[in-house]
């Protein structure tokens, strides 16, 4: 009797505990999951109508969770990019901490002077063509942000120059990243 109910525990222990640990393992994506996960979050950034070079949104993909980050003008832009991103299959949890810009006509002024220093200019005029502009200009209170990717560290200063000599500034941070080739 004893040895019988020995027998099924181990056979209870052989059959179901393995169950059991690749049940938690589905649980948890896997790298190629994530992988997939963050591709697809990009792709439906990058298709919002309304996401311009005045914006920038980042994100993390962490298991079934997605953080947004970044700064928009426009509040329907951050809850958009939340809403296109929660649809996306495998992702449980969406944590939108994108910032909205406050409204200020002078920020307004900023952004177009801004827009106009560094994509027309003929050095880097390259970087205006496309849907998507490379060089994100982000503007707060009079104080500016750029953000993005560009070919050189020439364009890069380039950039923060031209941005520097837009008048009515307070500051200007350099985020850019030079693009390895």
């Amino acid at each position: 009797m004893k040895s019988k109910t020995i027998t099924f525990v181990v056979s209870f222990l052989l059959f179901v505990l393995p169950a059991f640990s690749q049940n938690t393992d589905r649980n948890q994506p896997s790298a190629k999951s994530q992988e997939r996960i963050s591709r697809e979050v990009r792709h439906e950034i990058l298709m919002l109508p309304y996401f311009g070079v005045f914006d920038n949104i980042g994100y993390r993909v962490d298991g079934d969770t997605v953080t947004l980050v970044g700064q928009v003008v426009r509040p329907t832009l951050k809850s958009d990019a939340e809403n296109s991103v929660k649809h996306i299959e495998g992702v449980e949890k969406v944590d939108n901490q994108i910032e909205v810009l406050p409204p200020s006509p002078m920020d307004d002024r900023l952004r177009l002077e801004l827009f106009r220093a560094i994509y027309q200019y003929p050095a880097l005029q390259k970087y205006e063509l496309g849907a998507q502009k490379p060089i994100r200009i982000i503007v707060k209170n009079g104080r500016v942000t750029l953000e993005g990717v560009v070919d050189s560290d020439t364009d890069k200063n380039l950039a923060e120059m031209r941005a520097k000599g837009v008048p009515g500034i307070f500051s200007v941070t350099d985020n850019l990243q030079v693009e390895k080739s």
